[in-house]
């Protein structure tokens, strides 16, 4: 959720501070604060709730002493609300240290308890401002034993104390040109420069002063200064860390032209989807993953798949459980992160759990991919961003190659979680024998045909602007799909809610006539995912009754079907025409609409597309 940017270096550091959260902008947040070392060797502070341009307002009206160490925060309000006295940093010591925080401190109400008790003053409702006490009373501590100031041992000593999940980032006055940090459970990555490091939740916050980055293992604490970091454990050993090369700069994480991110990174999944199929087949044709860390033995036991993901993700999962039943015969289950081990599930070696996740530190399926390891399942994980968490805790990933998405709402990541999801079916059927090489082959060209697919949709989208513009004062739209169509609806139906904050639900049009078609009254905007007559005809016929049976009660027909299906044209108030592709992979080009008539009818309502409120892009917390 909230961005966290750290700098030590010899650039002026709220420069480098505020463009770094500028660029972590899309992770939704409701406040923004820095705090940089100053030269007469104090702490200089400043912190805004609203949105950072609220901050640099007050930098200019107020400015900071100039300094080449800092450190910056966006905050998503958890404990206490969006204010300035909440805002981070939290300061203590008398102002002699200041910490920005991501995540939750769980046991900080009993921390908080026992600092007053022993005489400090906090003046915050935040977890956060517990950490700022330990640490100045860590440093007091160190000073006291007659020990040189060592904030990275204080830090660590703090992080023993702490319960929860945290990424931590601190600086000292008197700890001159030095920035320390602690993660568990929460995204940090460090960025190494020349004659100067960064720390960040995202690399995208110092892409455009280097691509040289260190992953940081669970538990650990880092220390940075101009000529280099060091990285321990929270008991003070050496750290294993991987160091790697972000392969996109800052240019992917512009708006190039476009009016929001959201437009450019629909316009951009063509590209996003013939990236995640590059290098898939072998010179032997055999289909390779990235990293599969389990042997094709135990895939071949493999008795059950289990997808958790949420959101989008979820969606994704939804399609995948479609594809991996059809070709491997392998039953294959669909949950929501969020609940999965907290029903007990029932899982063991046998079973093979697939945890989706763009930025891969989404909590609730971290947390849930925990617990299946803990009951001996196997995990794959298929993500966006190497170096997070939750590949690193799998047994096996396939990495999607969307590059940056900054808006919030999800688009590229989508389609090229589906193409994960397709490849690894594939693989479990080519491991298991339930698929032939060549059908197999088969279908990868077919996938390779999906972006000039995508490119096609994406060049016939003006109606579907013009129909969303007109739709700007509807109350409701509902989104029917059947087979692999109904999580293309509730995809659309979770696009409209995030961006244009209407009521939108999505159905199994199967189900209209089990309770969702008493919604149906004049005029309401009916969106319906048209099955292939080719394919699937059976349900082809049965959707075209759905829409005759709405249509028959007033409502206004929204119809996405592929070239060619004329049976659903005397039903269709608007015909939105989508390429002709095998059954299951019609969501990747069937979905492309709904994602742009979600961001123009928002747009239209004059909402902030890139940043919808209450959203964040990552939820790091449960």
């Amino acid at each position: 959720m909230c961005g966290i940017v750290g700098y030590v270096g010899e650039q002026p550091a709220l420069d480098v501070v505020l463009s770094g959260l500028r660029r972590l902008e899309y992770r939704g947040y409701d406040s923004a604060g820095v705090a940089v070392q100053t030269p007469e060797g104090d702490l200089a502070v400043a912190k805004k709730a609203g949105k950072l341009a609220n901050l640099e307002a007050l930098l200019t009206e107020t400015p900071l002493a100039e300094g080449t160490v800092g450190i910056g925060h966006t905050r998503w309000a958890t404990h206490g609300g969006p204010t300035d006295a909440n805002a981070h940093p939290h300061v203590g010591g008398a102002g002699k240290v200041a910490v920005v925080h991501n995540g939750i401190i769980e046991n900080f109400a009993r921390l908080r308890l026992e600092l007053t008790e022993r005489g400090h003053v906090l003046l915050s409702e935040t977890d956060t401002e517990v950490v700022a006490h330990l640490l100045a009373e860590a440093v007091d501590a160190q000073r006291a034993g007659g020990a040189d100031l060592d904030l990275a041992e204080a830090m660590r000593s703090v992080c023993r104390q702490l319960e929860g999940a945290f990424t931590l980032v601190a600086t000292h006055a008197d700890a001159t040109g030095v920035v320390v940090a602690a993660r568990r459970n929460s995204p940090l990555v460090v960025g190494v420069g020349k004659g100067e490091n960064f720390l960040a939740s995202d690399v995208a916050a110092f892409i455009a002063h280097t691509r040289d980055a260190i992953e940081l293992g669970q538990d650990q604490v880092v220390e940075l200064r101009r000529e280099g970091v060091t990285i321990t454990d929270f008991h003070g050993k050496p750290g294993e860390f991987r160091e790697y090369h972000v392969d996109w700069d800052a240019s992917a994480a512009e708006k190039g032209g476009y009016d929001y991110f959201m437009l450019k990174e629909i316009a951009e999944q063509p590209k996003a989807v013939a990236d995640t199929l590059l290098g898939r087949i072998g010179t032997d044709g055999r289909l390779t993953l990235d990293e599969l860390r389990i042997d094709d033995s135990v895939l071949r036991e493999i008795d059950k798949v289990v997808i958790v993901a949420c959101g989008t993700a979820f969606h994704a999962g939804m399609i995948a459980k479609y594809a991996i039943e059809h070709w491997t015969r392998v039953p294959c289950e669909v949950e929501v992160a969020s609940e999965f081990r907290y029903r007990d599930p029932i899982l063991d070696a046998q079973t093979l759990v697939i945890a989706i996740s763009q930025s891969g530190e989404t909590m609730d399926t971290l947390m849930a991919l925990r617990h299946a390891r803990e009951q001996g399942a196997k995990v794959l994980a298929i993500c966006n961003t190497n170096g997070s968490t939750i590949p690193r805790e799998s047994d096996a990933v396939l990495y999607t190659h969307a590059g940056p998405e900054v808006a919030v709402a999800s688009t590229k990541a989508f389609l090229t979680q589906l193409v994960a999801c397709y490849l690894v079916a594939l693989y479990l059927g080519q491991v298991r024998g339930t698929k032939w090489g060549d059908e197999i082959v088969e279908i990868i060209h077919q996938l390779a045909d999906a972006p000039r697919q995508v490119e096609q949709v994406l060049e016939t989208m003006e109606p579907v602007r013009e129909l969303a513009r007109s739709l700007a004062d509807a109350k409701s739209v509902l989104f029917l799909g059947r087979h692999v169509g109904f999580p293309v609806a509730l995809e659309g139906a979770l696009k409209l809610k995030e961006l244009a904050y209407m009521h939108a639900e999505g159905f199994a049009a199967g189900e209209l006539k089990h309770g969702p078609i008493a919604l149906i009254e004049e005029g309401l905007p009916v969106v319906v995912v048209v099955p292939s007559p080719r394919g699937r005809s059976v349900l082809h016929d049965k959707i075209v009754s759905n829409i005759q049976e709405i249509r028959a009660r007033g409502a206004r027909t929204l119809v996405i079907a592929e070239e060619g299906d004329e049976a659903v044209v005397p039903y269709a108030d608007h015909l939105v025409r989508i390429p002709q592709t095998p059954t299951l992979l019609q969501p990747l080009v069937a979905t492309v609409p709904l994602q742009v008539f979600a961001c123009e009818l928002a747009t239209a309502k004059g909402h902030e597309v890139d940043q919808p409120r209450n959203l964040a892009k990552s939820v790091t917390v449960e």
